[in-house]
């Protein structure tokens, strides 16, 4: 039976009284809250008809509450960082806990809101245009295994900013620790005055349940962070889709170089995670006069060197072939490098950061995008050469690149060449997505294949105009 809070708050007040107390003056009872009313519904249609309701309040309600909204979720994240940074770790067996809190703290604090909506206004003698940010309404949004609550809590910021609301579709394999995350999202959103169910998911995620939220006709933008597979779902929609594409990030490394500096942050950056981020460096290319310099550079933070049989060996472990395509194992995905040592027969400390060896440029490692702590390296004639083998490798993704170089000349050809989203020179290429490293805002969805690159609210939001004819000019 369903109580009314009105019957809930009369109920009460008579347990009190038939027990000798008096309650205080306008005192209120809270409302019983089921799981389903924090946002995580067993149904597609269900959870859609609550987030819809949820617009329809959410509509209105100004700026700035919306960021005293999304001022709420970063300031859950940061509380409870190491509760869902262990839940990640626990659930999806990838990554280095240590920066998974990194991750949470980076979601929290350098995901841009509303400040990202500007408004721009003309005028002149006839009258005034006002262009304004206003919001799509739903979104159905993807999020990945990799990094599944620093998604939600990246996305939810930037989407309710924008003033929209959200159905997460999370990965299967991370779905527990992204309902929790869902849950907590409802809970401070709705302490902080806001309507339920901003944010809303399916209990138990599938296939079939994906399918339905790409495809709803309630549903107008698709962001999408995810794999090929459902990137191409997507686009036959026929929807507005963000689409996060992959990326096999290649580093160029020329004579120029400070060799030391190179690979000081290229562990840092490849290293971090176990290398799940789709940033992260993939593989290398080292002009021949610095390679075995630089193969000597890599050992000095720390990394431990493969000869040709082990990282032969490793391949074969980390790859399996069917037909035309490499399958990566799931069980050294994101693993830390003593997992895959391990593998082939090596005992090595937990803290070692990556593995590291010599291929050439055809090898299974240079041409996927592995997903674990170990990079290839190829040596190359000269620098024209590694920018050539770099360009095949990333495979047109125009997603991630780096170079290290004291030549700007070279830098500024390889970036144009490139045509990626980010590029880095000289530095880390977790460094050009914003955050403590880096400079500009950060994301967990960078939009590659549909052109957003680093998403930002605006990448959420339509552009409308208002135009005044005849007033409103006041000089």
């Amino acid at each position: 039976m369903n109580f009314t809070e009105e019957q809930i708050s009369t109920i009460v007040r008579q347990v009190v009284e038939n027990i000798g107390l008096q309650p205080e003056v306008n005192q209120t009872v809270a409302p019983i809250r089921h799981e389903n009313e924090w946002g995580v519904f067993e149904t597609v249609d269900d959870a859609i008809d609550a987030a819809d309701k949820a617009f329809q309040e959410y509509q209105k309600f100004g700026l700035q509450d919306r960021k005293a909204f999304t001022d709420a979720i970063r300031k859950m994240c940061m509380e409870r960082q190491e509760e869902l940074s262990r839940m990640v770790f626990e659930e999806t067996q990838m990554g280095r806990y240590e920066d998974k809190l990194l991750k949470h703290q980076f979601a929290a604090s350098e995901t841009p809101g509303i400040e990202n909506l500007e408004t721009t206004a003309w005028s002149g003698k006839n009258g005034l245009a006002l262009e304004e940010w206003a919001p799509y309404g739903i979104i159905g949004a993807i999020t990945p295994s990799t990094h599944p609550s620093e998604t939600m809590i990246n996305n939810s910021i930037m989407m309710l900013a924008a003033g929209n609301v959200v159905i997460f579709c999370p990965h299967p394999s991370a779905k527990n620790v992204s309902n929790y995350t869902v849950k907590r999202i409802n809970e401070v959103l709705v302490d902080a005055g806001a309507p339920e169910n901003l944010i809303v998911c399916v209990q138990d995620p599938t296939l079939d349940t994906a399918k339905q939220v790409l495809n709803h006709e309630k549903i107008r933008l698709l962001s999408i962070t995810g794999g090929p597979a459902v990137v191409r779902a997507a686009m036959k929609t026929n929807k507005k889709v963000i689409a996060a594409g992959p990326g096999n990030p290649p580093v160029v490394i020329d004579e120029s170089a400070d060799l030391d500096h190179a690979a000081e942050r290229i562990t840092l950056s490849a290293g971090f995670d176990n290398n799940i981020l789709c940033t992260a460096e993939k593989e290398i290319f080292v002009v021949e006069s610095v390679f075995s310099a630089f193969m000597q550079a890599m050992q000095k933070p720390g990394n431990v060197l493969l000869n040709q049989s082990q990282v032969e060996q490793l391949a074969q472990k980390a790859f399996e072939k069917k037909k035309y395509l490499h399958i990566l194992s799931r069980d050294l995905v994101g693993r830390n490098a003593s997992v895959l040592a391990k593998a082939i027969g090596l005992n090595i400390s937990d803290e070692v950061c990556l593995l590291y060896g010599e291929t050439q440029n055809d090898h299974v490692f240079v041409q996927e995008e592995q997903m674990m702590p170990f990079i290839p390296v190829v040596k190359v004639k000269d620098f024209e050469q590694g920018v050539q083998l770099a360009l095949e490798a990333e495979h047109g993704y125009g997603h991630t690149a780096s170079v290290f170089t004291n030549n700007m000349t070279r830098a500024t050809d390889f970036a144009k060449r490139a045509n990626c989203s980010i590029f880095v020179i000289n530095g880390g290429t977790f460094q050009g997505n914003g955050g403590e490293q880096g400079e500009g805002t950060l994301a967990f969805t960078i939009a590659t294949p549909t052109g957003e690159g680093i998403t930002r609210p605006t990448d959420f939001a339509r552009i409308r105009r208002i135009m005044n004819v005849g007033s409103f000019r006041f000089v």
